[in-house]
Protein backbone atom coordinates (compact mmCIF):
# COMPACT_ATOMS: atom_id res chain seq x y z
CA UNK A 1 0.00 0.00 0.00
CA UNK A 2 2.66 2.29 0.68
CA UNK A 3 4.88 1.69 -2.86
CA UNK A 4 1.61 2.41 -3.88
CA UNK A 5 0.70 5.49 -2.58
CA UNK A 6 3.92 7.08 -3.57
CA UNK A 7 3.80 5.98 -6.66
CA UNK A 8 3.61 9.32 -8.23
CA UNK A 9 6.57 10.75 -6.48
CA UNK A 10 10.07 11.13 -8.56
CA UNK A 11 12.64 8.81 -7.66
CA UNK A 12 14.28 9.54 -4.34
CA UNK A 13 11.38 12.06 -2.85
CA UNK A 14 10.18 9.28 -0.73
CA UNK A 15 12.78 8.52 0.77
CA UNK A 16 13.41 12.09 2.25
CA UNK A 17 9.85 12.87 3.30
CA UNK A 18 9.81 9.57 5.09
CA UNK A 19 12.67 10.14 7.44
CA UNK A 20 10.57 13.66 8.19
CA UNK A 21 9.99 14.09 12.36
CA UNK A 22 6.51 16.86 12.22
CA UNK A 23 4.76 17.97 15.03
CA UNK A 24 1.82 19.50 14.98
CA UNK A 25 0.63 22.20 17.75
CA UNK A 26 -3.38 22.70 17.78
CA UNK A 27 -5.28 19.94 15.43
CA UNK A 28 -8.37 22.16 14.48
CA UNK A 29 -9.30 23.90 11.17
CA UNK A 30 -5.08 24.30 10.38
CA UNK A 31 -3.60 20.95 12.16
CA UNK A 32 -6.01 18.76 11.16
CA UNK A 33 -5.81 19.17 7.49
CA UNK A 34 -2.07 19.84 7.84
CA UNK A 35 -1.72 16.26 9.50
CA UNK A 36 -3.78 14.55 6.65
CA UNK A 37 -1.77 15.82 3.96
CA UNK A 38 1.38 15.06 5.58
CA UNK A 39 0.09 11.63 5.72
CA UNK A 40 -0.57 11.45 2.18
CA UNK A 41 2.59 12.22 0.95
CA UNK A 42 4.02 9.92 3.53
CA UNK A 43 6.01 11.62 6.06
CA UNK A 44 7.22 8.98 8.42
CA UNK A 45 6.73 10.03 11.63
CA UNK A 46 3.68 12.92 13.11
CA UNK A 47 3.82 14.06 16.61
CA UNK A 48 0.21 14.92 17.77
CA UNK A 49 -0.27 17.81 20.56
CA UNK A 50 -3.53 18.89 21.12
CA UNK A 51 -5.63 19.25 24.35
CA UNK A 52 -8.98 19.48 23.13
CA UNK A 53 -12.00 17.57 22.23
CA UNK A 54 -14.15 17.08 19.02
CA UNK A 55 -17.31 19.75 19.14
CA UNK A 56 -20.22 20.11 16.75
CA UNK A 57 -18.47 23.38 15.96
CA UNK A 58 -15.47 22.09 14.80
CA UNK A 59 -17.33 20.29 11.95
CA UNK A 60 -17.60 23.12 9.85
CA UNK A 61 -13.76 23.29 8.77
CA UNK A 62 -11.88 20.68 10.72
CA UNK A 63 -11.61 17.24 9.62
CA UNK A 64 -13.28 15.33 12.38
CA UNK A 65 -16.64 13.45 12.48
CA UNK A 66 -20.34 13.40 13.54
CA UNK A 67 -19.08 9.94 15.24
CA UNK A 68 -16.30 11.62 16.60
CA UNK A 69 -17.61 14.46 18.87
CA UNK A 70 -16.87 14.21 22.17
CA UNK A 71 -13.38 12.46 21.69
CA UNK A 72 -10.10 14.04 22.32
CA UNK A 73 -8.95 15.62 18.85
CA UNK A 74 -5.46 13.53 19.49
CA UNK A 75 -7.32 10.52 19.06
CA UNK A 76 -9.68 10.93 16.88
CA UNK A 77 -7.57 12.46 14.00
CA UNK A 78 -4.93 9.34 14.80
CA UNK A 79 -7.61 7.04 13.80
CA UNK A 80 -8.46 9.11 10.15
CA UNK A 81 -4.92 9.02 9.62
CA UNK A 82 -4.50 5.79 9.90
CA UNK A 83 -7.15 4.81 7.57
CA UNK A 84 -5.30 7.07 5.48
CA UNK A 85 -2.00 6.06 5.46
CA UNK A 86 -1.33 3.59 8.31
CA UNK A 87 2.93 3.67 7.45
CA UNK A 88 2.86 6.64 9.54
CA UNK A 89 4.09 6.37 12.80
CA UNK A 90 1.62 9.02 14.82
CA UNK A 91 2.35 9.72 18.86
CA UNK A 92 -0.26 11.58 20.47
CA UNK A 93 -0.41 14.26 23.09
CA UNK A 94 -2.97 15.25 24.85
CA UNK A 95 -1.96 18.22 26.58
CA UNK A 96 -1.37 21.93 26.43
CA UNK A 97 0.99 23.85 25.36
CA UNK A 98 2.83 26.46 27.74
CA UNK A 99 6.15 28.07 27.83
CA UNK A 100 7.25 25.42 30.42
CA UNK A 101 6.42 22.66 28.38
CA UNK A 102 7.71 23.57 24.60
CA UNK A 103 10.98 21.90 25.44
CA UNK A 104 9.64 18.47 26.35
CA UNK A 105 7.09 18.73 23.77
CA UNK A 106 9.07 18.98 20.61
CA UNK A 107 12.21 18.00 21.91
CA UNK A 108 11.18 14.51 18.73
CA UNK A 109 10.36 16.46 16.04
CA UNK A 110 12.87 18.75 12.99
CA UNK A 111 10.30 20.87 12.33
CA UNK A 112 7.15 22.06 13.89
CA UNK A 113 3.80 23.52 12.39
CA UNK A 114 2.47 26.10 14.47
CA UNK A 115 -2.26 25.75 14.31
CA UNK A 116 -3.26 27.44 17.04
CA UNK A 117 -6.48 30.02 16.65
CA UNK A 118 -5.46 32.33 19.84
CA UNK A 119 -2.41 35.26 18.60
CA UNK A 120 -1.37 35.14 22.27
CA UNK A 121 -0.38 31.75 21.84
CA UNK A 122 0.51 32.14 18.61
CA UNK A 123 3.32 34.62 19.84
CA UNK A 124 4.31 32.31 22.95
CA UNK A 125 4.85 29.23 20.75
CA UNK A 126 6.60 30.93 18.30
CA UNK A 127 9.32 32.58 20.42
CA UNK A 128 9.81 29.75 23.44
CA UNK A 129 9.97 27.53 20.20
CA UNK A 130 12.61 29.23 18.28
CA UNK A 131 14.44 30.48 21.98
CA UNK A 132 14.71 26.49 22.82
CA UNK A 133 15.18 24.65 19.60
CA UNK A 134 16.95 27.23 17.26
CA UNK A 135 18.30 24.73 14.68
CA UNK A 136 15.34 23.78 14.08
CA UNK A 137 12.01 25.49 11.52
CA UNK A 138 8.83 26.73 12.70
CA UNK A 139 6.04 26.87 10.30
CA UNK A 140 3.43 29.03 11.54
CA UNK A 141 -0.28 30.82 10.14
CA UNK A 142 -1.36 33.98 10.57
CA UNK A 143 -4.46 35.79 8.74
CA UNK A 144 -6.62 33.25 7.56
CA UNK A 145 -10.21 34.03 8.21
CA UNK A 146 -13.19 35.21 6.17
CA UNK A 147 -13.21 34.41 2.24
CA UNK A 148 -10.97 36.90 0.82
CA UNK A 149 -9.41 36.06 -2.48
CA UNK A 150 -7.60 32.72 -2.43
CA UNK A 151 -4.67 34.12 -3.61
CA UNK A 152 -3.98 36.29 -0.39
CA UNK A 153 -3.05 33.40 1.27
CA UNK A 154 0.94 33.40 0.77
CA UNK A 155 3.92 31.93 2.29
CA UNK A 156 6.69 33.84 3.27
CA UNK A 157 10.39 33.32 4.83
CA UNK A 158 10.24 35.71 7.99
CA UNK A 159 13.79 34.60 9.03
CA UNK A 160 16.05 31.16 8.51
CA UNK A 161 13.53 29.56 10.96
CA UNK A 162 10.68 30.86 10.83
CA UNK A 163 8.32 30.49 8.01
CA UNK A 164 4.63 32.00 7.79
CA UNK A 165 1.52 31.24 5.77
CA UNK A 166 -1.62 33.25 5.37
CA UNK A 167 -2.24 36.94 4.52
CA UNK A 168 -1.11 38.29 8.05
CA UNK A 169 -4.09 40.10 8.79
CA UNK A 170 -7.68 38.78 8.73
CA UNK A 171 -8.69 37.85 11.85
CA UNK A 172 -12.13 36.40 12.76
CA UNK A 173 -14.97 38.78 13.41
CA UNK A 174 -18.68 39.19 12.84
CA UNK A 175 -18.93 38.68 9.14
CA UNK A 176 -15.46 37.14 9.04
CA UNK A 177 -15.96 34.28 10.28
CA UNK A 178 -13.48 30.72 10.08
CA UNK A 179 -14.66 28.87 6.74
CA UNK A 180 -13.38 25.67 5.47
CA UNK A 181 -12.17 26.39 2.05
CA UNK A 182 -9.88 29.47 2.93
CA UNK A 183 -8.69 27.73 6.05
CA UNK A 184 -7.63 24.64 4.21
CA UNK A 185 -5.87 26.51 2.09
CA UNK A 186 -3.56 28.05 4.31
CA UNK A 187 -3.35 24.27 6.06
CA UNK A 188 -2.18 23.34 2.73
CA UNK A 189 0.43 26.17 2.47
CA UNK A 190 1.86 24.89 5.81
CA UNK A 191 2.48 21.33 4.78
CA UNK A 192 3.79 22.18 1.29
CA UNK A 193 6.40 24.40 3.53
CA UNK A 194 7.24 21.21 5.30
CA UNK A 195 7.35 19.09 2.01
CA UNK A 196 9.82 22.03 0.53
CA UNK A 197 11.66 21.86 3.93
CA UNK A 198 12.32 18.35 3.87
CA UNK A 199 13.48 18.12 -0.23
CA UNK A 200 15.82 21.41 0.61
CA UNK A 201 14.34 23.80 -1.34
CA UNK A 202 13.19 27.12 -0.21
CA UNK A 203 9.70 27.02 1.13
CA UNK A 204 9.02 30.84 -0.22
Amino acid sequence: LETLMMARHTPGVHEKLKRGRIGIAGLGGLGSHVASALARVGIGYLHLVDYDVVEPSNLNRQLYFIDQLGRPKVEALKATLERTNPAVRVRCTQEKVTEDTVRTLFADIDILVEAFDAAAEKSMLIRNFLNVFPEKIIIAASGVAGHEASNSIKTARISKNLILCGDGTTAAQPGCGLMAPRVGIAAHHQANAVVRVLLDEAAE
